[in-house]
C-alpha cells in the first residue's frame, strides 16, 4: 500500500510539471517553426526584393503585402481570400500622388 500512496502524492506534481513543460515547449520552440509566409514568390532566393520607379507608378499603385498575388508585386486582391482562410488582417500598400 505504501507504493500506491506515494504514487498518489507524486502524480499531481508530475502531471503539473509535464503540462508546464509542454506549454513552455510549444510556446518557445514550436512557435518558431511556423514556416515561411511567402511560399510562392521566388521561394528559392534568400530575400525577395522588387524596385519600382516613382515615375512608373502614375497617380496610384497598389502593392501586395500578403505574398499571394498572381501579379506580384502588385495587388490582385488575393489577400481577401487569405484573410478569410487564416483570420489574418493583411491588406495592400496603396501609394498615390497628393491631390493638389
Amino acid at each position: 500500500m505504501m507504493l500506491n500512496e506515494n504514487v498518489q502524492q507524486i502524480l499531481p506534481w508530475a502531471l503539473s510539471a509535464t503540462a508546464i513543460a509542454y506549454a513552455l515547449y510549444s510556446t518557445f520552440v514550436l512557435a518558431k517553426k511556423k514556416g515561411r509566409c511567402n511560399s510562392e514568390i521566388q521561394p528559392d532566393t534568400d530575400k525577395v526584393v522588387h524596385s519600382v520607379d516613382i515615375e512608373d507608378i502614375g497617380k496610384k499603385a497598389v502593392f501586395c503585402r500578403c505574398w499571394k498575388s498572381k501579379k506580384f508585386p502588385y495587388c490582385d486582391g488575393s489577400h481577401n481570400k487569405h484573410n478569410e482562410c487564416t483570420g489574418d488582417n493583411v491588406g495592400p500598400l496603396i501609394i498615390k500622388q497628393k491631390e493638389s
